[in-house]
């Protein structure tokens, strides 16, 4: 993640409180080199959106999302560069929805779960109950009880489902949602020099 992030001190000024930073040589390195598509449809690289995302987890989530591309003049003033911010847009946008889509199937198995879950706690304890009387004492007892976790045990999983497992998940989906919305600024530099300028009009 660290050679996204190989800025030299004090040649960028301080970087905003909601602001992601990017230096690159080329523009294919932040795409999947396997990837046939136009730069507009392409799937970001594993190592750019991962440093995209953790650096973007750390920002606060109050304020819209700017991602800064530094990359050389020569680079700059490519059509595809100009592309970058409809890149970034679509697939952070696809990101979000494949993770609503998780999110929906998660919902699913949980209510799934729960109907089993249901069902096997409603037949445990009639069941406990019956072994109870047809065998009143410690053993019928023991037996009731035994059922009776059983049945809670069935109910671990919706229950963890819906009181905890989609809150990741949900905040995944928001923080891919906010990057598909941040605003994409390039800012060329010179090869070997540290100067930069802002790519007008982004």
């Amino acid at each position: 993640m660290s050679r996204w992030r190989e800025t030299p001190r004090g040649t960028y000024p301080t970087t905003a409180a909601n602001t992601i930073e990017i230096r690159i040589e080329k523009i294919a390195q932040l795409f999947h080199s396997l990837d046939p598509f136009p730069y507009r449809e392409k799937d970001l690289d594993d190592d750019v959106e991962e440093f995209i995302v953790g650096w973007a987890r750390e920002l606060p989530p109050d304020k819209p999302l700017r991602i800064i591309v530094h990359l050389p003049e020569t680079e700059a003033s490519t059509p595809e560069a100009h592309e970058l911010g409809a890149a970034f847009a679509q697939y952070f946008g696809y990101r979000a929805r494949v993770i609503g889509l998780d999110l929906n199937e998660l919902f699913r198995v949980g209510r799934r779960a729960m109907a089993i879950g249901f069902t096997v706690l409603s037949f445990s304890v009639i069941t406990g109950q019956t072994v109870v009387n047809l065998a009143p004492g410690p053993i019928g007892r023991v037996i009731e009880e035994s059922l009776l976790i059983f049945g809670w045990v069935a109910n671990w999983r919706p229950i963890e489902i819906f009181l905890y497992d989609w809150w990741p998940i949900v905040r995944r989906r928001n923080l891919y949602q906010r990057l598909s919305a941040a605003h994409v600024k390039l800012r060329s530099y010179k090869t070997g020099d540290q100067k930069q300028q802002a790519i007008p009009g982004k």
